[in-house]
């Protein structure tokens, strides 16, 4: 569970750690590198700007990527309970037609399993055994010397300051740590234009290990498994979107000639949501590096990713268990060095996987009858061994 603790009780237990490191944001990729570093004997300061954990989001499908991270922590069994086995994939044509049907994990069998979750469920999971994070807490300053990190820290209307080895920036896309470190220029972004406004519906046996895709013309729509229940994505171009949910799913009823009632089901969640759905725009960002002295960036304030792959999360919580280790192998004098090392080692494969990502969003995200057409006919030859293939290439290469 989260345990909201006020931000001096966490300075005060850091104080005596042989390596003293502050998380700045406690999202997927903050949080894992926290809990890891936890494991491993450490009381990192972890800080969030959010009042609380309360916003479930959205949901994931976590590649085997994510294992050695969650061993790290401790928190493998944990995920296991909160998550689902992703076993089928079908792809619908632009009309709904069916495409064709994979058993996505069985290429993937002998890296790990393929898992649906609830971003909330995720995130209680890697709060399982305890996570203490300081609320409503942001970092105002940033100033780096020889022998440490020097920053003030605010909760509420209190200003405090303190003297850190290693500062870990996981403060989302839009991450205001990453201002502190970088210039302007050194961050660049990919927006394809298009949105998903996110809602959920009941499962059945039927579809409680199977995630569904219509590529149309002008939308997407994608249902995953998860606990219990299953995610629904619904996007289009945001100009095309601004009457809402409720016209845009009827705009999308309209050209679906063989739709079943799993589909229909799930437009229907998305139009009928009671409060405003989650709303996720297709951007993402890239900065130029990573470390800069005893500081770093990890997960979307590295580099964020479009949801295409499905495989953002899964990189950044990678991403957190190779800096924890580094971390915890090395001492205050090291900290440099080991956070470059880091660097070096993920941010290319990061990269390559958001490369990945954005070839896929070019393809899906487009306004064209013809170019449906012409993705329908093709879809119906391509095996599940090319469709993985950058995925395997990642997972062949892991780091662990």
């Amino acid at each position: 569970m989260f345990i909201a603790t006020p931000l001096r009780e966490q300075l005060v237990r850091v104080q005596g750690d042989r390596l003293r490191v502050l998380v700045v944001g406690a999202g997927v990729a903050g949080l894992t590198l926290a809990q890891a570093l936890r494991a491993g004997g450490l009381h990192p300061v972890l800080v969030e700007r959010a009042a609380d954990h309360a916003d479930s989001g959205y949901m994931l499908a976590l590649m085997p990527l994510v294992e050695p991270a969650l061993r790290l922590a401790g928190m493998r069994d944990a995920y296991r309970a909160r998550s689902v086995r992703f076993h089928r994939y079908v792809l619908h044509g632009r009309h709904g037609q069916r495409l064709r049907e994979y058993a996505i994990d069985s290429l993937l069998s002998r890296y790990g399993e393929y898992r649906g979750i609830a971003r909330g469920e995720l995130m209680q999971a890697l709060a399982e055994n305890g996570a203490a994070v300081s609320y409503a807490s942001t970092l105002q300053s940033l100033r780096q010397a020889p022998e440490a990190a020097h920053v003030v820290l605010r909760e509420g209307d209190a200003a405090l300051e303190a003297a850190f080895d290693a500062v870990v920036l996981a403060d989302g896309l839009h991450s205001a740590g990453r201002d502190l470190l970088l210039q302007a220029d050194q961050v660049s972004s990919f927006d394809c234009g298009w949105g998903g406004w996110v809602a959920w519906m009941d499962s059945d046996a039927a579809h409680a290990d199977r995630g569904d895709e219509i590529w149309g013309s002008d939308f997407f729509v994608g249902v995953y498994p998860v606990l219990g229940r299953a995610g629904v994505f619904v996007g289009g171009h945001r100009d095309d979107m601004r009457a809402g949910p409720q016209a845009f799913a009827a705009h999308i009823r309209r050209q679906l000639r063989h739709a079943d009632d799993w589909l229909l089901r799930a437009l229907a969640a998305v139009a009928e949501s009671q409060a405003d759905p989650y709303f996720w725009k297709l951007a993402d960002c890239r900065s130029a590096t990573w470390a800069v002295g005893r500081a770093v960036l990890l997960g979307d304030a590295a580099a964020g990713f479009v949801p295409t792959a499905g495989i953002g999360a899964g990189m950044a919580m990678e991403s957190a268990g190779v800096l924890a280790r580094r971390l915890l192998a090395t001492d205050a004098g090291g900290v440099a060095a080991a956070l470059r090392d880091y660097e070096r080692s993920q941010r290319p494969r990061v990269e390559a996987a958001q490369d990945n990502s954005r070839a896929l969003t070019k393809l899906m995200c487009r306004r064209s009858p013809a170019l449906a057409a012409v993705r329908d006919v093709v879809a119906r030859f391509v095996t599940l061994k090319a469709v993985l293939r950058p995925i395997r290439k990642l997972l062949d290469s892991a780091p662990e």
